[in-house]
């Protein structure tokens, strides 16, 4: 696609910009902080401590940061993790290796991540002993779950002014039915008609605080935690 292209963050990481959909992957105030804050922090971490393996999906895995991160994560703690992450529009690989994670990561953590940016579509890859990942290439909104649970959803689609579809009443419902009974969802937006959807349809919801420039976030779940 060439409508992406490469743009700088507060934080000095970058992030990409869909001209298609005139919205930036992370946040201007830092890529990396928001997906540390709001994915890791906030996600992976809450589990970590609790479970022997950790099943996560992803709506929108964008630039595989967020995937890469949960993989170096996985590592330090001996974590089993299992990935899985949908996207409808991959940015081609010439844009993806023009973000500069490889100055910020750490050694292992570059290596991840460009191990997940190269994996395949649409089959399971093992990117190391503790973590492996499926991509599915495809659009969220027609997606069929299978019989898999998932312990943590990353909702990281574009927002919900740019992208309407993928904040349904249906689609919550989708992930309300794939989370386990003790799972979180956590998400970036913390917008009224998020906050009322995911009630809508069953979840338990709380506002946390966000990362720089983002007052509050979302995380929802089934049962209190």
């Amino acid at each position: 696609m060439n409508n992406i292209k490469v743009v700088p963050t507060n934080d000095g990481s970058s992030t990409l910009f869909s001209e298609k959909f005139n919205a930036y992957y992370h946040s201007t105030n830092g890529a990396l902080t928001e997906s540390q804050h709001i994915f890791i922090q906030n996600g992976f971490m809450q589990l970590a401590d609790k479970l022997p393996l950790i099943n996560v999906l992803e709506i929108g895995l964008g630039t595989c940061l967020n995937a890469a991160l949960t993989a170096g994560v996985s590592a330090k703690l001996n974590l089993k993790t299992l990935y899985y992450g949908i996207e409808l529009y991959p940015p081609e690989n010439e844009v993806a290796q023009a973000l500069n994670y490889p100055e910020l990561l750490s050694p292992t953590q570059t290596d991840m991540w460009k191990r997940i940016v190269n994996a395949a579509w649409n089959t399971n890859v093992e990117i190391n002993d503790n973590f492996s990942i499926f991509k599915h290439l495809g659009d969220f909104c027609s997606w069929i779950p299978a019989t898999q649970k998932f312990d943590l959803i990353y909702f990281d689609a574009f927002a919900p002014d740019d992208q309407t579809e993928m904040w349904s009443m249906d689609n919550f419902q989708k992930l309300f039915d794939v989370l386990t009974d003790s799972g979180i969802l956590v998400t970036y937006s913390s917008k009224g008609i998020v906050k009322r959807t995911l009630r809508e349809v069953g979840f338990n919801v709380k506002r946390i605080p966000g990362p720089p420039g983002k007052r509050h976030i979302l995380m929802a779940t089934k049962n209190s935690v």
